[in-house]
């Protein structure tokens, strides 16, 4: 019978947290008796390394959090922004990943700084021990009709939620194809088929990085690493707070299940596509939007 997990042991960089964790596995399944039970989704994360760019706040830190509860090493980085205190945020779910027991790393990093990101995937790989989860979760908007668009806010929101995540899979998939795993997750929108007003930038934006999705799947498939995509619709988080009520209401009304996500239910479809029950889907995307899409 084909054992992943022994595959992937003989394969990926060793390092104290993952080690301690196949000892622990080895004393809970003798080698001599052959587990036959499917594994928990716990299971088949525990003792590994995640990247989760823009992991301070919002979807990313609840992504984060969800990782970490499953016994997996966490990295998250964040940038400074002008009118919100980033760094502090960062701290306190720094501070809450380790209150779980797992190691973690946090540190500002500008995702589109291709430097910047290799120097922070390689302090990742020398600190927890490798990386085995990538989940492009920073993005950023600025909206405006399209008319009234300058070209530095397209400029920005192109740079941030495309090659900023090109930036990010291109600094794990060395490391990934030498080690033959790999899981990739990037967060795209239901605006990338669904785009509402005065978007254009932001859509455009989570558009093309489903076509990234799609070719890096491609690309790296022959190596055993999945690139998947998740397509979220409404989510609370203080971004969605800012938005008049109606927005809100209307989001509420449209969808099928009569409201908007909690961070939480994206975060667990992201450790979903990042476990060994989803081995075989790569190049997709899943939408998680309560079924808003499901009138256009």
């Amino acid at each position: 019978m084909f054992n992943f997990e022994h595959r992937f042991e003989s394969l990926t960089p060793t390092s104290p947290w993952l080690t301690a964790a196949r000892e622990a596995t080895r004393v809970a399944t003798p080698a001599t008796e052959p587990r036959t039970a499917p594994q928990h989704l716990a299971e088949t994360v525990h003792g590994r390394v995640v990247v989760v760019t823009g992991g301070a706040t919002g979807l990313g830190r609840a992504t984060a959090l969800e990782f970490a509860q499953r016994g997996v090493a966490v990295a998250i980085n964040y940038v400074d922004l002008p009118d919100r205190d980033v760094a502090a945020q960062a701290l306190l779910t720094e501070t809450a990943i380790r209150a779980l027991g797992v190691p973690v790393y946090c540190a500002r990093c500008d995702v589109r700084n291709h430097a910047e990101v290799e120097k922070f995937v390689t302090t990742v790989r020398e600190r927890l021990g490798g990386v085995h989860y990538l989940v492009n979760n920073a993005g950023v908007a600025h909206d405006g009709a399209l008319w009234r668009l300058s070209p530095e806010a397209w400029q920005e929101v192109l740079d941030t939620n495309v090659t900023g995540a090109f930036n990010c899979i291109q600094a794990v998939a060395g490391s990934m194809r030498a080690q033959r795993y790999g899981k990739i997750v990037n967060v795209a929108s239901h605006q990338a088929f669904r785009p509402g007003f005065g978007i254009a930038n932001y859509a455009a934006s989570k558009a093309a990085l489903i076509g990234l999705t799609r070719s890096a799947a491609v690309d790296l498939g022959p190596s055993n690493v999945n690139v998947n995509a998740v397509a979220p619709g409404f989510v609370k988080t203080d971004l969605l707070s800012k938005l008049p009520r109606e927005v809100l209401e209307r989001a509420e009304h449209e969808s099928v299940l009569g409201r908007v996500a909690e961070p939480e239910d994206v975060a667990r479809v992201i450790v979903f596509l990042c476990s060994e029950e989803a081995r075989h889907v790569t190049g997709q995307v899943i939408v998680v939007d309560g079924g808003l899409t499901l009138g256009s």
